[in-house]
């Protein structure tokens, strides 16, 4: 199943957005512009869709609140609207959605959100519309989704099973090397990768082995003096560790543990593993820190070529603003631009100026970076 449109009403930095998706998708923008909170709508939804503990009220309460939620720029329309469209197939077998949550503060007592509309549709049927009689007669419903709900979600429970397994990363290397002096404090997806070497642990070994087998591949080329990289267990305390095998003058190399290993080559790791992991959306916050621009410049060939390889063709959609990132042949159908504006952040596609350029064989860095400079960048060179 693939997300083909997500359009926000009165979101963060978003009044109104009508964002197109491809099947991967880079978002560009300047610092501050929303390019985060544009992600964030998606693990919105998966935290709605969570039917374990998650929902309406727990999505909202871990983003502050509706106050903290609502676009600055709303005025006095106090409703915050999600709605995304969906296909799943191709040809005859292509099946469409479309899922639509409203939500406000309900205005007395606890101000808890309210679901003031929510729809879903498939192939133009509709199967979903509320609030509806049972809602009106009990007003204490309007306080979940049905989205969350496996007692009413049954004709689309698919749609929620899709939304729910999204997967985010923005790996924080300290986080992994130190996870045991953080506790067990750990946001529920794990999006910094706190539990990652728990995640290789959980992992069937075959389907782990065969991964790290192509991860080691990669990381032949990658890293300097590299030599093999496996899983394996204390053999005093049971705990797991990811080992790397660096050659220096010893004949047969030193094994190292994750906690030893450079932030560099834990982002590549991570960033490998994601996109060999399953077959849910994936989130990528800034894949290129920390690593070197020759890396950075070949990871949409890499991306793509996983891709390829992969049974399913997992749909990714990447923040960056890096050059060596951007300085590749990608499709200008597959760019968003993230622009800051007095009415709030807007997203738009690359204009067709902009994409006869890059058909021209200019790079996205070339075209589009220097139309998210910020205004008067050249001021910084005289800060005193």
């Amino acid at each position: 199943m693939y997300i083909d449109h997500i359009r926000l009403k009165n979101w963060l930095n978003f009044r109104n957005v009508d964002a197109p998706l491809s099947e991967t998708t880079y978002l560009i923008g300047s610092n501050a512009s929303g390019k985060s909170n544009f992600l964030d709508v998606l693990r919105f939804l998966r935290t709605l869709a969570d039917n374990s503990g998650g929902g309406l009220q727990k999505a909202v309460s871990e983003r502050g609140g509706i106050k903290k939620l609502r676009c600055l720029q709303a005025g006095q329309d106090n409703e915050v609207r999600i709605e995304v469209q969906l296909s799943d197939g191709v040809g005859e077998n292509r099946t469409e959605w479309r899922y639509v949550l409203g939500f406000k503060s309900e205005g007395t007592g606890r101000q808890r959100p309210i679901v003031c509309q929510e729809y879903v549709e498939r192939n133009g049927s509709t199967l979903l519309q509320r609030p509806d009689q049972d809602d009106e007669q009990d007003k204490e419903r309007l306080t979940q989704s049905h989205l969350e709900q496996v007692n009413s979600n049954l004709e689309f429970r698919e749609l929620a099973k899709f939304l729910r397994t999204t997967t985010y990363l923005h790996l924080v290397p300290q986080f992994l090397k130190f996870a045991d002096r953080f506790g067990t404090n750990r946001l529920e997806e794990d999006p910094f990768g706190q539990d990652f070497v728990g995640e290789l642990a959980r992992t069937p070994a075959q389907t782990r082995d065969a991964r790290l087998r192509k991860i080691h591949k990669v990381l032949i080329q990658a890293i300097p003096q590299f030599k093999d990289l496996r899983f394996a267990r204390d053999k005093v305390t049971g705990e797991p560790h990811l080992e790397a095998c660096c050659m220096h003058w010893r004949p047969q190399g030193a094994w190292h543990q994750e906690d030893q290993f450079s932030d560099g080559t834990l982002r590549l790791i991570a960033l490998l593993w994601s996109l060999l992991n399953g077959e849910s959306m994936l989130l990528l916050e800034e894949p290129e820190l920390s690593l070197n621009d020759a890396i950075v410049r070949r990871t949409p060939l890499m991306i793509d070529r996983i891709k390829r390889q992969a049974k399913y063709r997992r749909q990714t959609l990447i923040v960056t603003h890096s050059e060596a990132l951007l300085n590749n042949p990608i499709d200008g159908n597959d760019l968003l631009i993230v622009t800051p504006t007095e009415d709030g952040s807007v997203i738009r596609s690359a204009t067709a100026d902009e994409m006869a350029m890059l058909e021209d064989g200019l790079s996205p860095a070339e075209v589009l970076l220097p139309q998210i400079c910020p205004e008067g960048i050249e001021q910084l060179g005289q800060f005193r």
